[in-house]
Parts: structure tokens; sequence; C-alpha cells
């Protein structure tokens, strides 16, 4: 066989070990964030490509996650900014760690809203709709996609009334103010409160922000896998031969279902 086909052959068994390892994850951790992961898969690049991608944006060390890895469902750059400022909020940057800007969890949203969590596409979403008791859960007639949609535009709708400007524009003190009046249902999403509450925005939005925090960054969160630095949590390891025979706490360097550390 010629050199070229050889070197052909090898990197064409590469590329498909590659996507097949990125699909794995989807089954594997898609039923827990969403299930999103999946009917991105297409749109998955080369495996070449994505490496040169990671390294050029992270200085030479892969990460598992990119600096900006691109918007499949945001559009519009106001928007972003407005729900990245809400979720900075709620995961703040402190002296233990980078905040949810930095972890990249908008992003982790972005993909999510973009997949079958943001379409709601494993749940019955028939009618008739009524309002739920406490305990239902979400009950709303909207998918997340489109309460997210709504949240944002009422976060600055609320944000001008009682401050004259944009929520990501006003000061982290009247951020805190405006996210509380969702969460205590005191906002108006603009509809009957039978189609969506604010308070359900605000549960989804804390949710989603925890996840992405967390999750592994090949969700687009956790960047760096610093979520999961700040907690000792250890990551997807393949065993755990050399600790389990130890009775002291052990630190182990978090592993990505990337395979980077």
């Amino acid at each position: 066989m010629a050199k070229e086909d050889q070197k052909e052959k090898k990197f064409s068994r590469r590329d498909f070990l590659k996507t097949t390892g990125v699909a794995t994850g989807g089954i594997i951790g898609g039923s827990l964030l969403g299930g999103s992961v999946g009917m991105n898969l297409n749109s998955v690049m080369p495996a070449q490509e994505e490496e040169t991608s990671q390294t050029e944006e992270t200085g030479g060390e892969e990460t598992g996650g990119n600096e900006n890895p691109g918007r499949m469902f945001f559009h519009n750059d106001a928007d972003f900014e407005t729900i990245s400022q809400a979720m900075e909020r709620i995961f703040p940057e402190d002296d233990l760690g980078p905040g949810a800007i930095k972890l990249g969890v908008p992003y982790f949203l972005d993909m999510q809203l973009a997949g079958a969590y943001g379409n709601n596409t494993k749940e019955y979403m028939q009618a008739p709709f009524y309002e739920g008791e406490t305990t239902q859960g979400y009950q709303s007639r909207l998918t997340r996609a489109e309460l997210f949609t709504l949240g944002i535009k009422a976060l600055n709708t609320e944000s001008q009334n009682d401050f004259d400007n944009d929520f990501s524009s006003i000061e982290d003190g009247q951020k805190d103010e405006i996210l509380t009046k969702f969460q205590d249902g005191d906002a108006d999403l603009g509809i009957p409160r039978a189609a969506g509450k604010p308070e359900d925005f605000f549960r989804l939005l804390r949710s989603a922000t925890l996840q992405g925090a967390y999750a592994d960054p090949l969700y687009r969160g956790n960047r760096g896998m610093e979520g999961w630095k700040m907690k000792n949590f250890p990551g997807h390891q393949h065993a755990y031969i050399q600790q389990i025979d130890t009775d002291s706490f052990q630190e182990i360097e978090p592993q990505s279902l990337y395979g980077g550390k």
C-alpha cells in the first residue's frame, strides 16, 4: 500500500474514533443535562480542526472548550450579554475561582436551548394547560427556549422601569434586586401567569447556571474544568486503583470526556 494511502486511512480511522467518542459522551451525559448533544453531532468540527482551535484559544493547553465556541441559539449579542450578566450574578467570580462567564456557562445554556432541552422534545406539551401546584414543577405551555426569550426581554423591561437602563448596564446590586423580583414572582413576563411565571424563569436560569458550571466541558461550560477544581471533583476517571486502599482524602487531577486534563 502506498504511503499516501496509509496516511489517509490512518487519519480517517482516527477521525472516526474521535467522532464516535463524542457521540458516546452525548449518550452518557445527554439525559442528565437536557439531551441536546445528540442533535449537534453533525456540527462537530473535524478532529484535527477542533484540536487546533482549542490549542490556539487556550495558549497550547487543551481544556475542553474555547473562549468563544460560537453560538447556536442566541443570535442577538444584546440578549446573550443580558443572560450572561444574569448568570454571573447567580455564580459570581470570587476568591475561590471564576464566575459563570469565565467558566463559559452562557455557552452551555446556548447549546442546551438549541437542542432537546430548549424545545422540551422529551416532554408532554399538549393541552389542556392549567396553572400547576408548586409541587408539580414546570407546567407552562411554553418551551424553555420561549420562556428564556421572554425572560430576557422582561429582565431588560424591569431594569428600564426601575433603573432607566438595560439589565447588562446597571450595577451589580441593582441586578440582584431585579433577579430577586423574578425569584419572588414579582416581575412581569408580559403574559398570563398560567402561561408562564417569572419564578419559573428564575428557577430554570439558576438550575442552568449551576449545571453549566459543573457539567463536563464537553457541554461547553466548566471551562478548563475550573468548576470541578473548586470542588476537588475528579471528573471522569478511568479507574481509582491507585487511591482505593487509601484512607486519607486524595486530590486527583480532573479528567474530562474530552480526555484532557
